[in-house]
């Protein structure tokens, strides 16, 4: 009988290591693996059993400096987890290590505040799910909790790109009536990158 794998606070990958602060999240998106049951991710069980604290966390990666990238990641939304990613986001920037954060861009949305000044000196890289190129789309596929939120990411990536060195939006390539060249025309109007996604792949 195969053993299962192991349930991970941090995975490796593509040169980098991810971080799983939480399965928290504000969306319920359709296309999300762990909506089908499926925790697992290049062989590493993502469902918690609790939400880590830094040391927990920073003892899982070892050292920062050994990869490419550390990254706030997982089958949750990181910024769920607010007070321990910018702990171990200023700690890993103190030991030296490149720090990016994927993310729903819904964090200002969710609290009421503009949070993008708090990322800032801690964060090199944001990657924001834009996901489609406009609202009804987005709802269909990201299932928010309330209306608002695909303008909302939007103005998110506008304002972290004020205060952060990069700025990326991503769309899934597949997912039905998303449209991949409107997609780049919004991140084209906030001058800020396109990177294309596979679907069923995190990361």
């Amino acid at each position: 009988m195969p053993s299962s794998p192991p349930r991970a606070l941090t995975y490796r990958a593509h040169g980098n290591c991810y971080l799983n602060l939480t399965n928290r999240c504000t969306l319920r998106c359709g296309f999300c693996p762990k909506f089908r049951k499926d925790w697992v991710v290049d062989g590493y069980d993502l469902r918690l059993s609790h939400e880590p604290e830094a040391e927990e966390l920073l003892a899982a990666i070892g050292n920062p400096r050994a990869f490419q990238e550390v990254v706030f990641c997982g089958l949750g939304e990181p910024t769920l987890h607010w007070s321990v990613l910018l702990e171990v986001a200023d700690r890993l920037r103190a030991a030296g290590a490149a720090v990016r954060l994927n993310t729903d861009g819904l964090a200002s949305w969710r609290t009421g505040r503009n949070v993008t000044p708090e990322l800032a000196g801690r964060i090199d890289t944001v990657s924001i799910s834009l996901n489609a190129q406009g609202e009804a789309v987005y709802n269909r596929h990201c299932r928010p909790p309330a209306e608002g939120a695909f303008p909302a990411v939007l103005e998110f990536a506008s304002r972290a790109r004020e205060r952060l060195p990069r700025v990326i939006l991503t769309a899934i390539e597949g997912l039905e009536g998303v449209d991949i060249p409107a997609c780049r025309a919004l991140a084209d109007e906030r001058r800020v990158e396109l990177r294309v996604r596979r679907l069923d792949r995190v990361g």
